[in-house]
């Protein structure tokens, strides 16, 4: 996609208003502008839009509405409305939102359309970048953002272990990274979780494997789920569950886009990026409810549910990862429905036991605008997975805290990392939003880029 960014010195201004602001700003405009405005009753609702006419008959600049300074809540993307409501052309911040950094990236990922399948004209308009404003560092997390929501939005026809390979393989080449894959029967000795997943699918589980910087450097691991589409295997899930699993590839998604920014930001890392990708499908050689499994790790590990998969093909990455002792270990997943009805889609649940960590990322997270919120690796509800037959299941029974226990299952393959942070995303919109239209979402990763950027710039 072309820039978002254009200096220009006749763009058109935007004049951001808010209720309160709106008596003061109408005063001074020009009578005719100001009658213009009153006769389209304009009110500066958060989210309106005008553009007022000059003389001429063109634009002579436009009116958008913001919520007050005190609002009991504020959406900082709001600008991201801007691209789809606009005509063609440059544009500038007349006066200042309520975060300028934050309008501009709304602006850039606003321009969002997938356009794969059938015709989506991608918004014609471009921002003179406001003063004080990075655009290579906007445009950097906008480009990435973008990659995990065309990733996401691919059905999975056309998005199977193999394309998604082909994805990081691609990525890995834009910025001279290393690319190893590991596929089908070749996982069953070294990764005995993720073939157990994907062996009944025709498409071949893989593990993709990428490296990227000095050696020397302090090791950052990313490890993303990879499940391409997933039926529930034989705990198979209703059509209504099925319906976005083409998602569920999501954390993989997200991963690569943290990937970008990192290699593009040439981050003072040595970093890895680990995707167990596979089709969770149902045939006869499906792996079942009881089968126990030996993990990489040496954990044994009874299949309580064949839904409860993506954790198993986490397990073995994170066991890998955990091998090199990173300074840092990152996994994403769209994992469970339990972090959905305790927070939402839009408030994802993270975990570590590292309080420094902890605390950086919440605060990253609310100054990037991509919510996380810290859950708790509660040590009582670690027997819960304890198994009569193997060491442990993958589902314990009782169905109560849902991500914890699954945090609590991930964190027995990680021992020798200096720090591990788990995120259970949603990876998804269920209902378009400024600058997020309905869809796959890229979600934690900026709130890490910068969490990174901070640590390792």
């Amino acid at each position: 996609m072309p820039s978002v960014f254009e200096t220009s010195p006749a763009a058109i201004p935007i004049t951001f208003v808010t209720k309160s602001s709106w008596d003061q700003v109408a005063e001074a405009l020009p009578p005719q502008q100001r009658a213009f405005a009153a006769a389209c009753a304009f009110a500066a609702k958060p989210g309106a839009y005008l553009a007022l006419p000059a003389p001429d008959g063109a634009i002579a600049q436009v009116l958008f509405g913001l919520e007050d300074e005190g609002a009991r809540s504020r959406d900082l993307f709001r600008p991201g409305a801007l691209p789809g409501l606009l005509p063609p052309g440059i544009y500038r911040f007349a006066n200042a939102p309520h975060d300028a950094r934050l309008a501009a990236l709304a602006f850039a990922i606003g321009r969002y359309r997938f356009a794969r399948y059938r015709k989506a004209d991608r918004p014609d308009v471009r921002l003179v970048p406001p003063d004080g404003v990075d655009a290579a560092e906007i445009e950097r997390i906008a480009d990435a953002a973008m990659l995990a929501r065309d990733l996401i939005n691919t059905p999975s026809n056309d998005m199977g272990p193999a394309e998604l390979a082909a994805a990081a393989q691609d990525l890995a080449a834009e910025f001279g990274a290393s690319f190893a894959c590991t596929v089908g029967d070749d996982l069953e000795k070294n990764f005995p979780l993720i073939h157990a997943v994907g062996m009944a699918s025709n498409r071949a589980p893989r593990l993709i494997d990428i490296g990227w910087g000095d050696p020397d450097h302090p090791k950052v691991t990313l490890v993303g789920k990879g499940v391409c589409f997933d039926t529930g295997g034989l705990d198979l899930k209703p059509s209504s569950g099925m319906l976005i699993m083409k998602k569920d590839m999501g954390g993989a998604a997200n991963v690569l886009a943290l990937a970008r920014m990192v290699m593009d930001a040439k981050l003072k890392v040595r970093l890895r990026v680990l995707i167990p990708a596979v089709e969770n499908a149902v045939a006869g050689n499906a792996f079942r409810p009881l089968d126990i499994f030996t993990s990489r790790k040496g954990i044994t590990v009874e299949i309580g549910n064949t839904d409860a998969e993506g954790r198993l093909v986490l397990a073995d990455a994170l066991a890998l990862a955990d091998e090199e002792k990173p300074d840092l270990l990152i996994d994403l997943g769209t994992l469970t429905g339990a972090a959905r009805v305790a927070l939402g889609p839009d408030l994802p649940p993270f975990y570590t036991n590292d309080e420094s960590l902890a605390a950086d990322l919440s605060r990253c997270a609310m100054q990037e605008n991509d919510p996380l919120w810290r859950m708790p690796l509660w040590p009582p509800y670690d027997s819960w997975l304890d198994s009569k037959t193997a060491t442990i299941t993958n589902a314990p029974s009782g169905g109560f805290a849902g991500s914890i226990t699954c945090a609590l299952f991930l964190q027995r393959f990680v021992d020798q990392a200096k720090s591990w942070l788990h995120v259970d995303i949603y990876g998804w919109t269920p209902s378009a939003k400024p600058a997020r239209p309905e869809g796959g979402e890229c979600q934690a990763a900026r709130a890490i880029y910068t969490l990174l950027s901070e640590r390792y710039a």
